[in-house]
């Protein structure tokens, strides 16, 4: 028997990547006040930069932007708490997946369309019971 072998590679992200954003509480904009209260602090901190001397360092500039957009949704929104994922996989969901390896084994052993028919079903049957695990 010949088979196919396809290599692919991964790189993965760095820590600094994956740990240095900030997620902010976008939902608080959804109220007036919080909103007002984030536009006037973004109008404050752009229009005190627009007074600042223009013969400054093109790079000291820009990091004074990138600083301004970061505190400024800091400050009035807050961030964002990360919520962890509850675990779904429990012993029911073990049984469905040897049912569904056993299924496929007894397929390919015998590959007849009464172990097809079986196969599916019970595949779809796992497949069911893992999406509504997940959802829950």
């Amino acid at each position: 028997m010949i088979a196919k072998v396809r290599k692919r590679l991964a790189v993965g992200k760095q820590a600094a990547q994956r740990f240095d954003r900030h997620r902010f509480n976008l939902r608080k904009l959804n109220e007036l006040e919080v909103r007002k209260q984030y536009q006037v602090k973004i109008k404050n901190r752009f229009a005190a930069f627009e007074n600042s001397d223009d013969d400054e360092d093109i790079n000291r500039n820009w990091e004074n932007i990138k600083g301004n957009i970061h505190t400024s949704p800091k400050e009035s929104l807050g961030l964002d708490e990360f919520q962890q994922n509850k675990p779904w996989f429990d012993v029911e969901s073990l049984g469905f997946f040897d049912q569904m390896k056993r299924a496929k084994i007894q397929w390919v052993q015998d590959p007849s369309q009464s172990n097809v028919d079986n196969l599916n079903k019970v595949k779809r049957g796992g497949s069911r019971h893992f999406r509504n695990k997940k959802r829950a």
